[in-house]
């Protein structure tokens, strides 16, 4: 079974996120070496981000995400999930504030998102 983590909050449940080593490596490292921790979010259009106690550099990065994928932002120090359109999307390409290393991808429905609330508590720990 790939390797994966656990995204856990009041609203969403528990939500599972498949790793991507292949795309970004030192992402998925730094990442996994920082776990568990624990934010609070921060809604930009539909995409959750908040900062995470990492420090990495851009790797492999891009501004243009999928639905679900999960990215790590390297100028907030923070982990981006991508759910839909934010406000930089155009002609349905969802769009990120600024590149983006991505490292996962949330498994099952992603409506639940539309849940979270700012400032609402999100643990993430190895799955």
């Amino acid at each position: 079974m790939p390797e994966a983590i656990i995204i856990k909050s009041k609203s969403i449940g528990v939500r599972r996120a498949i790793l991507l080593p292949e795309l970004n490596p030192k992402t998925v490292e730094g990442i996994l070496k920082a776990l568990p921790f624990k934010g609070f979010a921060n809604t930009w259009g539909e995409e959750i981000y908040f900062e995470i106690p990492v420090i990495l550099p851009e790797e492999n990065s891009r501004r243009e995400v999928e639905k679900g994928e999960v990215a790590y932002w390297p100028p907030g120090r923070a982990l981006c999930i991508f759910f839909g359109p934010t406000p930089m999307s155009r002609k349905g390409k969802i769009v990120a504030y600024s590149p983006v290393n991505v490292f996962a991808k949330i498994e099952g429905d992603l409506e639940v998102f539309k849940k979270v609330r700012d400032g609402e508590e999100i643990l993430v720990e190895k799955g």
